[in-house]
């Protein structure tokens, strides 16, 4: 099948490289233009650049895909079908219909849950334990096309999004080359969300990762694993930033108002709202390295029963 590709993330990676591995002929790859990283800023290629470039593949990086320019290149292609897999901007009506099999979506969730830009850090965070990845003909709606086919799969309990992810990138790119296996055969037959159903899954904020300690523990521990690798999970102490990097559930009760940090040897724990407590495992003060609580506790004078998240910033 002629394809074209658009992909931006090392999540998208995996279906690219299993598409030319199934022997699909790619005419092209667009991806987002290389952006500033790092404190030097200098200008770095999207992952699915580097890819593309060493399969080589010819590869474009417009600044927006809404022009007659990149409508009329895509045309020239005459690709039977295109893929997106987190290419990072909405597409207009007028390249959804070009190829005659449609743009088909690798989504990293069990559509129409987490419809949205940031499914595989929300459903760890909201505590699922069951999620997966789908295949969509995309629409003019957000996540909201004709689902091809899923497949599900555990969340592990101390999965975090980076962990989850990866495998998810790679079951999406499995079940991408059976779906196009199966269009190319005419065997799949597309079925409607139910959008009764629905649920969002927005682009992640800073002020997500603002811990509330009168959550239950669990809960918390949810959006420190989800909330990888941005915006993660902070808090406040002594008028400072501290980063949860790491935690897990800790097995006995606190016995202390949430948000009360409580050494216990060299374990450093919090109080939470339900009466139960989190070990903190790796944190980061504000403008210092990322480390085990041990050394935090090794290295900070702590007052008993100190006060986490006052005053918020």
């Amino acid at each position: 099948m002629r394809l074209v590709f658009l992909g931006t993330p090392r999540f998208a990676v995996p279906s690219l490289e299993a598409i030319v591995r199934a022997g699909h002929d790619v005419a092209a790859a667009l991806t987002q233009p290389d952006r500033p990283k790092g404190r030097g800023q200098q200008l770095a290629a999207p992952p699915v650049k580097e890819t593309a470039l060493a399969l080589g593949l010819p590869v474009h990086q417009p600044e927006r895909v809404k022009g007659q320019e990149i409508i009329e290149l895509l045309a020239g292609l005459r690709a039977d079908a295109m893929v997106v897999v987190g290419y990072g901007q909405i597409l207009p009506q007028a390249m959804i219909d070009l190829a005659p099999l449609g743009i088909i979506n690798v989504h990293a969730s069990l559509l129409p849950k987490y419809r949205g830009a940031a499914p595989v850090q929300w459903a760890i965070a909201n505590g699922e334990t069951v999620t997966g990845v789908t295949t969509m003909r995309i629409d003019a709606g957000l996540d909201t096309g004709d689902i091809l086919l899923q497949q599900s799969t555990p969340i592990g309990s101390e999965e975090d999004a980076l962990e989850l992810g990866r495998r998810l990138s790679i079951q999406g790119a499995d079940l991408l080359v059976e779906t196009l296996d199966g269009l190319a055969r005419d065997a799949i037959r597309p079925r409607p969300q139910n959008h009764q159903e629905a649920t969002r899954a927005p682009l992640l904020k800073k002020e997500d990762g603002l811990i509330d300690w009168s959550m239950p523990a669990r809960a918390i521990h949810c959006r420190v694993r989800g909330f990888l690798p941005w915006p993660g999970c902070y808090t406040i102490f002594r008028g400072h930033r501290l980063h949860i990097w790491k935690a897990r559930v800790w097995s006995e009760p606190a016995a202390q108002p949430a948000g009360r940090l409580i050494p216990h040897g060299q374990t450093l724990l919090a109080s939470c709202g339900d009466d139960a407590s989190l070990e903190l495992v790796e944190v980061q003060l504000e403008g210092r390295n990322r480390i085990p609580a041990a050394a935090f506790l090794n290295g900070q004078r702590l007052v008993e029963y100190e006060v986490l998240g006052e005053p918020t910033i």
